[in-house]
């Protein structure tokens, strides 16, 4: 489960906040082109299946009482459940909706102010969408693009040696163009992962658009107000007072687990990425004291990431490929990582020799 909470922005250098929700809308009513209209996926809220996109900017774009021109109107929460769990709940739009309107009462439950803060204080708009395309910055893009710009240049030959206008073996550079192809890291049913390129299996997400004031127009409810740093009286009790992230992302994981009846291994657990970023060594300890079947299971997961067996690459890049990044660890955290892993390794040496594990 990944969930990206963003203010939308406009401008050059993406320094003022929208206006309107107009061109958020409309981008999310694209999926919807040329579909008929009983295969249209629809706005909701927590009430309603079917919103009109006039009501959800005529909504949001109304209940901006007080807001600064530098303040944002909404945000966005993308929940972008992963390939196991839209497996498990057969990629069902039914159930995401039900899943996202449980979500949102864990959202509100995440917010700290003076008062108690619920699903029904909300004022928000979701649309499902099930397609992703490749982005320009994504690593397999960037990986393909020193190979399609040699492949389009010997293209660009071919053409003109074969209209006679370039000296050239046509068969030779023919041949190039066919083994640029074959070296090419990433491709999809033959053809090199590019910008625009629809991605593969279940890509079903959630697109939220959630405004930045409660549904009276009075309070603000904003995710970026960091909890822990402001105070608060609630029930004659002084409370952190602002959104608290981690127990939203905490949340939303045991929600859809406790919904469908999800088993959410080890190395899937929100508080397990938390660990490994916080305390590596740790982590690979807590992999190592694992009950030896979801210790296999853990390694095996690994394994299907194509992990490399060199020390260094299992350390460095175990999580990297689930986007958990790894710069921000310190050198001699990631040496004692090593180390750790090394020993947890040696002590699985049996059960990966008889062919159960792969690392």
């Amino acid at each position: 489960m990944h969930i990206n909470i963003t203010a939308q922005k406009i401008g050059k250098n993406h320094e003022t906040y929208n206006s309107s929700v107009t061109d958020y809308v409309n981008y999310l009513e694209k999926e919807n082109e040329g579909k008929h209209p009983e295969l249209q996926e629809h706005f909701f809220d927590q009430n309603n299946n079917k919103v009109s996109p006039e009501t959800v900017i005529a909504e949001i774009d109304g209940n901006t009482k007080k807001l600064k021109k530098r303040d944002p109107k909404f945000y966005s929460i993308v929940v972008s459940p992963s390939a196991k769990e839209l497996k498990h709940i057969n990629n069902d739009p039914a159930l995401l909706r039900k899943y996202t309107r449980e979500l949102m009462k864990d959202y509100a439950a995440s917010f700290y102010r003076d008062r108690e803060v619920t699903v029904d204080d909300l004022k928000y708009y979701a649309k499902i969408e099930h397609e992703r395309s490749f982005r320009g910055f994504e690593k397999k893009v960037e990986e393909n693009a020193p190979y399609r710009k040699q492949i389009a240049k010997l293209r660009n030959d071919l053409a003109k040696a074969n209209r006679g206008e370039l000296d050239g073996n046509v068969k030779k550079i023919q041949q190039k163009i066919d083994k640029l192809m074959a070296e090419a890291p990433h491709k999809i049913n033959g053809k090199l992962v590019a910008e625009g390129m629809k991605k593969e299996g279940f890509q079903t997400h959630v697109h939220i658009i959630i405004s930045r004031k409660d549904v009276t127009n009075t309070y603000s409810l904003s995710p970026n107000s960091q909890h822990r740093k402001n105070t608060t009286i609630l029930n004659g009790k002084e409370q952190k007072q602002g959104f608290d992230r981690n127990k939203f992302f905490d949340a939303a994981e045991q929600r859809f687990d406790k919904t469908f009846g999800f088993e959410r291994s080890f190395i899937d657990q929100y508080s397990t990425k938390k660990l490994y970023r916080k305390d590596p060594v740790k982590f690979f300890t807590m992999v190592a004291g694992l009950p030896t079947n979801e210790r296999e299971l853990a390694l095996k997961s690994l394994h299907k990431l194509n992990i490399p067996t060199n020390k260094k690459g299992v350390a460095l890049k175990l999580f990297q490929k689930a986007g958990l990044p790894v710069s921000s660890i310190p050198t001699n955290k990631v040496q004692l990582a090593i180390k750790a892993f090394n020993k947890l390794k040696k002590g699985l040496g049996r059960a990966m020799e008889s062919g159960s594990i792969g690392v």
